[in-house]
């Protein structure tokens, strides 16, 4: 029986290796539509390639470059807002969730209520509007499976047992580009240093977040709405390997690992294939080669992105979608070179310390998650600097 699939973001690095997933099942899945925010280009050809019903951009004014590049194919060109929420609604069985930032939020969610399967990559819909979004999960039924190579091992790693039995659980990180960079060397890092991640290859946004170790804290709150555990519970260590992507830790003591080489298409096969592994052809793990793991604590002064997000956690309330905002303006001022990579934290510390949001109130719905969102960019974007004097090579990495 062929399955339905959309997928949302799908020229981004989640699409490109969904898409590479799909090639090798042909005669199992089926694409409904495919999302992506404004390159009609790579869009088409996605659209193309795997045979898909829509292709709709976030931007409207890609709109009339997409039908040109889709005409005579079949396949319907749509484009703005609306299109991409009415994409997002489309029958299908699963839908793929990999819209990077909090520009996925309310395509995912309209997913969510259109009662679809959810392979969740954009973790900044738990990060933003968690409590809601889980509680509309279970109101409507509907499956949330992590996608994100961290919490789909720990989904796998718990198996069979009982949640009640877990003591603790751990997300590994490779440590980024500037693991073994000193205090000084971080302070003058540029966005081209930032894009050589030492395990995936990424788009901007996320590999300054992984640089930062932002991704990680973020990925904490999400396995605090997935899995149900307090911060307490979520702990993170550096594995420079990228082999172990998460540990279960049992009252009995026993430890379970959800281990597989750093490949995407991984975790995507795991979610497409439901309750049957599907073959995937990507090189197995050899432990031999490999030789040895390493671990090491995450270092908070280094990094103090993670503390800040533990502490967003810590706080709950609005304080997590506050924190993913500010970060957003940061990260972007950044990458056009209006910012220094120590700034990212400095902005995203003073906007959640903001008096704006000292009542602190949890978002109870998307909409008012959404809203919190605009306040933290606009007073995140009010705490830059007029003027940055970048360092060389500053700007948008190609």
């Amino acid at each position: 029986m062929t399955e339905r699939i959309t997928i949302l973001g799908a020229t981004g690095s989640i699409g490109k290796s969904t898409a590479d997933v799909i090639d090798q099942h042909r005669d199992r899945f089926a694409v409904e539509a495919v999302v992506a925010g404004r390159d009609a280009s790579a869009l088409a050809a996605m659209a193309i390639r795997l045979g898909a019903r829509v292709a709709t951009l976030a931007d409207p004014a890609g709109l009339d470059a997409l039908r040109e590049r889709l005409a005579g194919t079949g396949i319907e060109a749509a484009a703005g807002p609306d299109a991409v929420i009415e994409a997002a609604q489309r029958d299908c069985d699963l839908v793929v969730a990999a819209i990077c930032g909090v520009a996925g939020l309310a395509p995912t969610h309209a997913a969510l209520k259109a009662g679809r399967r959810i392979a969740l990559a954009n973790k900044e819909a738990l990060v933003c509007a968690g409590r809601a979004f889980m509680r509309d999960a279970a109101r409507i039924g509907a499956t949330i499976l992590p996608m994100d190579s961290e919490h789909n091992a720990l989904a796998q790693a718990m198996g069979s047992g009982h949640p009640d039995d877990v003591l603790s659980m751990t997300l590994t990180a490779s440590g980024g580009p500037f693991r073994t960079w000193d205090a000084a060397a971080i302070a003058a890092a540029t966005p081209a240093h930032t894009a050589k991640h030492p395990t995936y290859s990424m788009g901007d946004k996320i590999n300054v977040d992984s640089a930062s170790l932002m991704n990680k804290g973020l990925e904490l709150i999400e396995a605090h709405h997935l899995f149900g555990l307090s911060s307490a519970q979520l702990g993170v260590v550096v594995h420079a390997q990228s082999i172990i992507h998460g540990l279960v830790f049992w009252r009995d003591g026993a430890v379970t690992a959800g281990m597989a080489n750093p490949d995407m298409r991984i975790p995507i096969a795991h979610c497409l294939g439901g309750d049957r592994r599907l073959p995937l052809a990507v090189p197995r793990l050899d432990l031999a080669a490999i030789g040895r793991f390493t671990f090491e604590e995450a270092d908070g002064a280094r990094f103090p992105c993670l503390g800040l997000a533990r502490a967003a956690l810590e706080a709950g309330g609005a304080m997590p979608a506050v924190l993913n905002g500010a970060n957003e303006v940061a990260v972007a001022a950044f990458l056009a070179g209006r910012a220094t990579f120590p700034d990212i934290p400095r902005i995203v510390e003073a906007t959640c310390a903001s008096p704006a949001f000292g009542d602190n109130r949890e978002p109870a719905s998307v909409e008012e998650a959404l809203a919190i969102d605009g306040e933290a960019r606009r007073i995140a974007g009010s705490l830059l600097s007029p003027v940055v004097s970048a360092a060389p090579g500053a700007g948008r990495s190609s």
